[in-house]
């Protein structure tokens, strides 16, 4: 399976999160500030990762290169997300930013993959919550970081096992 992680960040919490999940795949690291659309193609499952700035806003270097996203062919693409925030300072936009993402991959075609439970996080709201689930991996690296670490091994062997139940229904 060849997997591809792009990423935006600002003070690196972003950068050391993607490079962990790389890891657990062998999967391919590309910041997005030099990604280009045929990197969001080439690839058997796509794994976005972004924080929520400000109040509910994306990752600034999302947010200048969100068109080489729409450029991208996602139709029919496995595409999982993760989002860092802050539930405590900003409860009312816990991880946004993913869900901003989710609503552009969603909208070119691709199937989301990885939601995750909002159970055992404190927050008010999130954009990035649907059908009462996140819709990819939420991290909170200043208020639950002892916790990073196995949410980390728990989504990724989410994604594994579906990729192996998706194998099995090709």
């Amino acid at each position: 399976m060849k997997v591809t992680i792009i990423y935006g960040t600002d003070n690196g919490n972003t950068r050391d999160i993607a490079t962990q999940i790389a890891s657990e795949f062998d999967g391919k690291l590309i910041e997005i500030s030099s990604a280009n659309s045929s990197d969001f193609e080439d690839c058997d499952l796509l794994i976005l990762g972004t924080s929520t700035c400000g109040y509910g806003d994306l990752q600034p270097d999302w947010d200048s290169r969100l068109s080489v996203l729409k450029e991208a062919s996602l139709s029919g693409k496995k595409v999982a997300l993760f989002g860092l925030g802050d539930q405590i300072t900003y409860a009312d936009t816990f991880v946004d930013a993913m869900g901003l993402l989710y609503d552009e991959v969603a909208e070119q075609g691709a199937s989301v993959v990885g939601a995750t439970p909002t159970t055992g996080y404190d927050f008010f709201s999130s954009l990035a919550v649907r059908d009462e689930k996140f819709v990819g991996l939420a991290l909170d690296v200043d208020n639950q970081s002892s916790e990073t670490d196995e949410r980390i091994t728990s989504w990724v062997a989410q994604l594994k096992a579906q990729e192996v139940l998706y194998q099995l229904e090709s």
